[in-house]
C-alpha cells in the first residue's frame, strides 16, 4: 500500500495519495468503477483463498479500483502498511474484534465509546464466547489490571466519544507490547490531522469514514488500517465471506472528501475553539469541555498527542432537557441531529441517565469518572465549517 507521496506534507498527501491520471483518457479526477466482475485473461481458481496479493480484480466484493484508490490515500494519510475498507464504521470495528479474537479470549476495551461498539461488546461478543473487560482507559493502572493469560486485543477510542476524554495511546502501547496483546485505537474523532496511532505504538487504527475523512455528510463507510498480513487477513474472512463491503460510489465520494481533511480540520478546529470560549464565558453554560481550552482537564496529554483539537465539544447547563427543546424549536443554523464531522454544525443532548441505562451501565468509580466530563448530561457539539460568529449568534439566541 505505499505511495510516492509519503515523504509528501500532509496537505499535497490529500490531495495526491493514491490517485493518478487516468492513462486512457486522461482524467485527473478518479473513476468511480462500479463493476461487480471483471474480465480475467488467464484461469484463475474460484476462491479468494487461492488469490495472492498481485491477482487481478476477479469480483466487486473481493476489492475494486475505487476502493484499492482510497485504500492507498488512507494508508498514506496513517503510515500504515495496509488498509480494509468496510460498508460502515461500526462494520469496520465488527471486522477488528470479530476478525482479531476467538471463543475463549479476553478484550479489554474502553468503557465510553461509540454506542453501538459499546452495545457490540456487551451483548454480541458474548454470544461467540468472547469475554469483555469495559475500563477507564485513561487510568493505566487499569489497563494493566485488566489484562489476563487470555487477553489478546486491548481496544480503545480517544478522543472517547461523547464525553472528550483521552487516553495515552504511547503508555498504553507499551503495555500492550509488554503483554503481548495487541492494540487497537479508534481514531475517528481525532483523524490522522491530529492523531496517527500506529505511529505512538498502536497495531491497528479504526475509522468511520463516515464522519470527518468524509466530512460531507452522505457516504457511510469504515477502515481499518494495520500491518499487511493481519489486513490481508481480515479481508479473506471480514470482508469476503462475511460480506460488509464499501461500495464504490461511497468510496469515491469518501475519496472526494479527503483530499480537502487538512483544510477542513484547520477550520472546524479554529471555529470549534470559538464557540468553546463563548460558551465558556456565558452564564448559562455550567462546563465547557474541549481539548484546545486551557480548562480541558488533560490539556498536557492532549498538547503531546494532537496536533489538531479537532470540532468536537461537549457543554453542561443546569437544564439540559428545557434547553434542547429550545433548541429543537428556535436554532437555525445547528441542526439537531446526531453524528458528526459534517459541514452543518449539529448538536444532540444526551442525558447521562439514558446512556447509562441503554449502552454504557456503568457504575462505582467508573460512573464517577464519566460524570466528571458529563455531569448529568451533556451537549455534544459538532462545529461544522460556517462562520464561528453566526454560529455563537445562533446559540445565543437559545441559552437563557
Amino acid at each position: 500500500m505505499s505511495d510516492h507521496a509519503t515523504s509528501r506534507r500532509l496537505r499535497t498527501t490529500a490531495v495526491h495519495a493514491g490517485e493518478k491520471p487516468d492513462p486512457t483518457t486522461g482524467a485527473i479526477a478518479p473513476n468511480v468503477v462500479m463493476a461487480t466482475s471483471y474480465v480475467v485473461g488467464e484461469p484463475l481458481a474460484f476462491s479468494i483463498e487461492d488469490q495472492g496479493e498481485d491477482s487481478p480484480f476477479v469480483y466487486g466484493r473481493w476489492g475494486s479500483p475505487t476502493l484499492r484508490q482510497l485504500a492507498t490515500k488512507l494508508a498514506v494519510f496513517e503510515n500504515a502498511e495496509a488498509c480494509e475498507l468496510y460498508a460502515s464504521g461500526m462494520a469496520a470495528t465488527t471486522a477488528l474484534l470479530l476478525g482479531t479474537l476467538n471463543s475463549g479470549d479476553h478484550l479489554v476495551v474502553s468503557d465510553t465509546n461509540y454506542a453501538g461498539t459499546a452495545e457490540l461488546v456487551r451483548n454480541t461478543l458474548p454470544r461467540f464466547g468472547i469475554e469483555a473487560t469495559p475500563i477507564d482507559t485513561s487510568d493505566l493502572d487499569a489497563v494493566t489490571s485488566a489484562i489476563r493469560p487470555t487477553t489478546r486485543l486491548i481496544f480503545i477510542e480517544t478522543p472517547v466519544n461523547p464525553i472528550l476524554r483521552l487516553a495515552d495511546i504511547s503508555a498504553i502501547g507499551e503495555i500492550a507490547e509488554d503483554a503481548g496483546v495487541a492494540f487497537g485505537v479508534d481514531s475517528t474523532f481525532a483523524t490522522p490531522v491530529a492523531t496517527r496511532p500506529l505511529e505512538l505504538g498502536a497495531d491497528f487504527v479504526v475509522h468511520s469514514l463516515t464522519k470527518y475523512i468524509g466530512g460531507h455528510g452522505d457516504a457511510i463507510g469504515g477502515a481499518v488500517l494495520g500491518p499487511t498480513a493481519a489486513i490481508r487477513a481480515l479481508n479473506r474472512e471480514m470482508t469476503v465471506h462475511h460480506g460488509g463491503v464499501l461500495s464504490p460510489l461511497n468510496a469515491w465520494l469518501i475519496m472526494r472528501g479527503a483530499v480537502t481533511l487538512p483544510i477542513r480540520m484547520s477550520a472546524h478546529e479554529a471555529a470549534a475553539l470559538a464557540v468553546a470560549e463563548f460558551l465558556e464565558a456565558h452564564s448559562a453554560v455550567t462546563r465547557v469541555i474541549y481539548p484546545g481550552l486551557s480548562s480541558y482537564p488533560q490539556r498536557v496529554l492532549a498538547d503531546r498527542q494532537m496536533a489538531n483539537f479537532g470540532g468536537m465539544l461537549t457543554f453542561q447547563v443546569a437544564d439540559g432537557d428545557s434547553l434542547a427543546e429550545r433548541m429543537r424549536n428556535e436554532l437555525k443554523i445547528f441542526r439537531y441531529a446526531v453524528s458528526l464531522g459534517h459541514p452543518h454544525s449539529l448538536i444532540y443532548w444526551l442525558p447521562t441517565s439514558e446512556l447509562m441505562a441503554s449502552s454504557f451501565r456503568l457504575t462505582g468509580r467508573q460512573l464517577d469518572s464519566y460524570r466528571a466530563y458529563a455531569g448529568d448530561g451533556i451537549f455534544r457539539v459538532s462545529v461544522g465549517l460556517e462562520d464561528p460568529a453566526d454560529l455563537i449568534e445562533d446559540l445565543s439566541a437559545v441559552l437563557p
